[in-house]
């Protein structure tokens, strides 16, 4: 008990030192402290985590801005609480969020909740340690496919981890017809839209799980929401939606600056535009529910809740009204798009395109987005960037975009320099991971960011 101590205490203060140093130095430290950490004792989550009461949110979409949703609920709540706000979701981020967070004289015996951005491929690694009080799984589409795969393959890589902690509560999208009949023991909430957002009852071509998990007969639907999310039921096997314990029943606007639901008969105003910040907001009241939160509190944290870290982060360039849109799969970037159409003003974009390992190496993704339906907004200008800017180009050119509205810039100079030579003030950046870190970067390192992390 001595040594495990002893080695526990010494992981944590080097970690502290390694994460100041990172920091001061190199403007980061979210995942290297992590990483000393381990090496020092492989085991310290444990140890680390052992007096929060943890809520862990993965999923392909959605994760940063229902983790912040989450905590800023608890927070206005008055509970102690802790984040990953980085949005490190890996292992080492995770303990050197634990990490940073830790005192050695803390004497605090009330509640503490600790809400965990994760990775899907790494859930398996956190519940080796901790038994999470909620698990959220928030949606599953085909992303970085040189890493997951298909969408069966991330949910497996899920499931890996909820099998370690059979006794923490499962929050589910009832819309997804992955989750539900899961086989596995934990208790099961869902929540989901209870009404259509669309005329059309069938799947689009391009949508990531048309086939019944259960005997692979074709999906029919009472409704879609968007992809593959909705009302869907099985006629061959009789699988369907379960039923919901939280529901948006009504969206009585749907503008460019946030949406105003119904859900359990309160109506809620949003301060996060488009279809998926929606189900963002559900999943993050759900959570908060359970969690024993009050409805007015919830009510007024979403409606006072900021972009956070590229998630509709807005940003002042001179005179210009910049907001970033991190965008990373088919399904992400669709309702991206659809988003940016909330806008009708005339507006200027910037698509980013990298294919480094955090955004997936292989980008034929594009080709499955709905470009096409950018045309029918009032752009002024197109400027392309990232490390696959000609790849990009090439896939507006065939969506019938006019090339003469295209900049291509090859480095960020370029591409700050086009912002600012925008005639209207209105400029979205639809941006890849890397390339919106990056790009996050350099307008720190020009003064426009003050906070980089």
């Amino acid at each position: 008990m001595f040594k495990i101590n002893i080695k526990f205490y010494i992981s944590v203060i080097v970690s502290k030192i390694v994460m100041k140093l990172s920091k001061t130095f190199f403007k980061g430290g979210s995942n290297f402290p992590g990483k000393v950490a381990l090496k020092l004792d492989e085991n310290i989550l444990k140890t680390l985590g052992k007096d929060y009461k943890v809520i862990l949110i993965t999923g392909t979409n959605g994760k940063t801005t229902t983790t912040s949703m989450i905590y800023n609920m608890l927070k206005d709540s008055s509970r102690k609480v802790i984040t990953n706000h980085t949005g490190a979701n890996m292992l080492p981020g995770i303990v050197s969020c634990f990490v940073e967070n830790f005192k050695f004289n803390d004497n605090y015996t009330g509640e503490k909740y600790a809400v965990i951005e994760i990775d899907e491929a790494n859930v398996k690694f956190v519940t080796e340690f901790i038994t999470p009080e909620i698990i959220t799984i928030t949606n599953l589409f085909r992303d970085q496919l040189d890493r997951y795969g298909e969408v069966y393959t991330t949910l497996l890589k899920i499931l890996e981890g909820v099998e370690k902690s059979p006794f923490s509560t499962l929050v589910l999208n009832g819309d997804e017809s992955l989750l539900g009949d899961l086989p596995v023991p934990n208790e099961r909430v869902y929540y989901g839209l209870n009404f259509p957002l669309q005329d059309s009852e069938s799947l689009d071509n391009n949508a990531d799980s048309k086939f019944c998990k259960k005997c692979k007969s074709p999906y029919t639907y009472n409704f879609i929401t968007y992809n593959h999310l909705g009302d869907y039921l099985c006629e061959s096997c009789g699988y369907k939606r379960p039923p919901l314990k939280y529901k948006v029943d009504d969206i009585k606007d749907l503008s460019r600056e946030g949406s105003v639901v119904t859900i359990d008969e309160k109506e809620i105003y949003i301060n996060q535009p488009g279809i998926y910040n929606i189900y963002n907001a559900l999943c993050a009241y759900s959570i908060g529910r359970e969690l024993g939160l009050d409805k007015d509190i919830i009510s007024a944290t979403l409606k006072n809740q900021k972009s956070s870290f590229g998630r509709q982060e807005e940003i002042k360039i001179d005179e210009k009204e910049v907001k970033i849109i991190l965008v990373k799969n088919p399904a992400g970037y669709d309702q991206a798009i659809n988003t940016v159409s909330l806008d009708d003003r005339k507006i200027n974009l910037v698509t980013m395109l990298n294919d480094n390992y955090a955004d997936g190496r292989d980008i034929s993704w594009i080709w499955d987005v709905k470009f096409e339906n950018l045309s029918s907004l009032n752009v002024e200008k197109i400027m392309i960037s990232g490390e696959r800017l000609y790849d990009m180009a090439i896939r507006l050119k065939i969506a019938g975009l006019p090339e003469e509205d295209f900049s291509l810039c090859e480095n960020y100079d370029t591409l700050l320099d086009g912002i600012k030579g925008c005639e209207s003030n209105v400029v979205y950046v639809l941006a890849t991971y890397t390339a919106m870190i990056n790009f996050r970067k350099y307008l720190h390192s020009k003064n426009y960011i003050d906070k980089l992390w």
